[in-house]
């Protein structure tokens, strides 16, 4: 089959097109014909070697796909439409088939294109735990959001606002009339003006950026706030007050979660990101684009 891969960690340049041995799928697993999948930062932060993980070379990255159960399972069948997110570090996404375990793949919105399918899953069940179960959002509430134009971001943005709370969020200049669109209430110019001073007091802080921005995010809170931050290690943030809560989301891959991003999605509660389509064979060039951290919306790679 053909996949995009990496021999050794580095950077956008070790990633290579060409054949890879077909999966096999254990008792379990499901084997699936790849339509489409999408870009995440996790995959050129798996690329250099960022998280340490011990994985086997060649590597085949990605994360979420959509495409067409190829195997018979107990709950899907041949011809099935599908989409799911890999569990850590088994990976795989970038090719046109995928072994994974049936449990955890979901049915694909019939209103979507496996493009569309494949741009919500992982950003879809990162936003949902991150904002619901780990940051329990109410309505009334105020969150702020960084990052906003991002696919996590902007999915947690249009969340936020169904849940009914009010919406801050951070976003370059150009990127303003998007994340509006999507819902939010207020956009800060990270580049052109301080969030720290504009904003005081709020419930929660979802923060998708990291570094310093994770540490001056504890200052816009109000005591008793939490914030949950999805960038940097496996483990919450350091806070440097102990009047609020620091989390990290465990986004673990499920079935009910995926069947709940498809109907947020295909019921019009959650609009589509900016897509932005690439073929297998440059998945190096979109990994160039993920990786200045500028994109709006999401990247996926056209399999089939």
């Amino acid at each position: 089959m053909k996949a995009s891969f990496f021999r050794r960690y580095g950077g956008p340049e070790v990633l290579e097109y060409g054949e890879q041995p077909e999966p096999t799928p254990r008792a379990g697993e499901l084997l699936i014909e790849i339509h489409a999948a999408s870009i995440n930062a996790a995959d050129w932060k798996m690329r250099g070697g960022h998280y340490g993980a011990a994985v086997s070379f060649p590597h085949i990255p990605g994360r979420d796909f959509s495409g067409v159960v190829v195997s018979r399972g107990a709950h899907f069948q041949p011809g099935d439409l599908v989409y799911g997110v890999c569990e850590v570090p088994r990976e795989g996404a970038y090719a046109e088939k995928i072994a994974i375990r049936e449990a955890i793949v979901g049915k694909k919105p019939e209103k979507l294109s496996h493009v569309q399918t494949a741009a919500i899953a992982l950003i879809g069940l990162t936003a949902l735990i991150s904002v619901e179960e780990t940051l329990k959002l109410k309505r009334g509430e105020t969150i702020l959001i960084q990052g906003g134009a991002g696919g996590v971001a902007g999915f947690a943005i249009a969340l936020a606002k169904h849940i009914g709370a009010r919406v801050i969020t951070t976003a370059s200049a150009k990127n303003h009339d998007y994340v509006r669109k999507l819902g939010a209430d207020e956009v800060i110019d990270y580049s052109a003006q301080d969030f720290t001073k504009m904003v005081k007091n709020v419930d929660a802080v979802f923060d998708t950026v990291g570094g310093d921005v994770t540490q001056k995010s504890f200052a816009v809170l109000k005591s008793g706030g939490r914030l949950a931050c999805i960038a940097g290690g496996g483990t919450p943030a350091p806070s440097p007050r102990s009047d609020v809560q620091s989390l990290r989301p465990k986004v673990d891959r499920d079935r009910p979660h995926l069947d709940r991003v498809a109907k947020l999605v295909s019921d019009g509660t959650i609009p589509l990101p900016q897509i932005t389509e690439y073929p297998l064979a440059k998945a190096a060039d979109a990994h160039r684009v993920s990786e200045a951290r500028h994109l709006k919306g999401k990247l996926v790679l056209k399999v089939r």
